[in-house]
């Protein structure tokens, strides 16, 4: 009982109870074989410091000798933790999460071996794991649940279930231990979330309205964080229709921008940045969506599909389309070195060109908007006359700018 890891000022687990399972006929050669061990109420606490050491490293011999380097074999019909607490916490990159009313059962758990080259790829089980919620910096994750299976050092977690934003999600999760570099693999939807739950994480305002889909298909490699975000690859999208928008007027306000251009299209672009709103919101202040004139606007159609490789994420497919206007966005944001590469905001003619566009760069925490360009000049009985001559010449030159999924609001 009272179980503690760890010196009293920096514990790193602690749990009520942890039962032993011996076998007996073992004791009798005086060999100690651990059948069962059952762990009630655990407390795990894991910490990175700002020079990316553990707190379960301190003290740790990194090169044992040769002869204590192979240990015995272990064997475990169950392993089991009921009602645990799981603490992460990196100081390096301000990032965390707390898991908690947890469970895992595990059977027939084994080792070929104990060292700490081949610890994984010798790992054989079958589990049960589920956690009431997991709850991060700006996410949090309710009725966790996941079966697993570990076998010739690849693991699998599939099913994974869980519902986040108000919404069902469902994926699997592979991680392949067998080469010199972990593989990992990800494939996850989030089927019908709230719109107006997602934003809870930037906001307290009820900026939108609605629901939609979500789906990624990753795949990574490497053994720290930053060799992950380097191999990063794969694809991400997010689709909706008939969104709400609260506090701003978008077809009216982009209307009198066409003349008076006093409205920031990066504000109707962050929105739509979709997958990524959670990383580029740092810097990016998405309560300005809530804090318009008034209003509202309904988004018939928002489409934000997007290409990743080698941990740089490319617009695909982004756009949106209201009861009048279509807004597109172009570029790439750097997830390794976290900063907007010339993302570009445009408000679109039917054909698919610019009337006017907006560009964001720099870095995710300090963004640097650029003025809008483009029909700057046009405007009042200007802009009329221009676009009466594209109605006469519709076969006119035309820099398209977007030719995706989100067709005019005409159509």
């Amino acid at each position: 009982e009272d179980v503690q890891i760890g010196a009293p000022e920096d514990e790193i687990a602690t749990a009520r109870e942890v039962r032993l399972g011996l076998a007996l006929l073992p004791l009798l050669r005086k060999h100690v074989q651990v059948e069962t061990l059952v762990i009630q109420q655990p407390r795990i606490s894991v910490k990175r410091d700002r020079d990316g050491r553990f707190n379960f490293d301190r003290g740790v011999v990194k090169n044992p000798p040769a002869a204590e380097a192979q240990q015995p074999s272990l064997e475990l019909s169950e392993f089991a933790i009921v009602e645990g607490v799981f603490l992460y916490r990196d100081e390096q990159f301000g990032e965390g999460f707390a898991a908690r009313d947890c469970g895992l059962e595990i059977n027939h758990l084994g080792f070929a071996r104990i060292d700490s080259i081949g610890l994984m790829r010798d790992l054989s089980f079958t589990a049960e794991l589920t956690c009431g919620e997991i709850r991060g910096n700006d996410l949090a994750m309710a009725d966790i649940k996941v079966s697993a299976t570990g076998q010739h050092g690849v693991i699998d977690l599939q099913p994974v279930t869980l519902k986040f934003f108000g919404g069902q999600g469902s994926g699997s999760i592979r991680a392949d231990f067998m080469g010199t570099v972990p593989q990992y693999s990800v494939d996850f939807s989030l089927r019908q979330f709230q719109v107006e739950e997602f934003f809870k994480s930037f906001t307290p305002q009820k900026t939108a309205e609605g629901r939609m889909d979500f789906s990624a298909s990753l795949s990574m490699q490497g053994k720290t964080f930053s060799e992950l975000r380097q191999t990063l690859a794969g694809q991400v999208s997010l689709q909706g229709k008939n969104l709400i928008i609260n506090g701003h007027n978008l077809d009216d306000e982009l209307s009198r921008f066409k003349s008076s251009q006093n409205f920031d299209l990066v504000d109707v672009g962050a929105f739509f940045a979709g997958p990524f709103g959670l990383v580029i919101s740092k810097g990016y202040n998405f309560a300005r969506l809530a804090q318009g004139p008034g209003g509202s606007s309904t988004i018939r159609t928002l489409v934000s599909d997007w290409d990743i490789a080698q941990g740089i994420a490319r617009a695909y497919d982004v756009a949106m389309a209201t009861d009048k206007n279509r807004v597109a966005l172009q570029g790439e944001l750097d997830l390794i070195n976290e900063r907007f590469n010339h993302l570009t905001v445009a408000l679109l003619t039917t054909e698919g060109c610019v009337k006017v566009r907006q560009t964001v760069q720099g870095s995710f925490r300090h963004p640097v908007v650029e003025s809008p360009s483009t029909l700057r000049v046009l405007s009042g009985p200007l802009l009329k006359l221009y676009n009466f001559g594209r109605a006469l010449f519709p076969g006119g030159e035309c820099d398209v700018f977007y030719s995706g999924s989100v067709v005019p609001p005409s159509e």
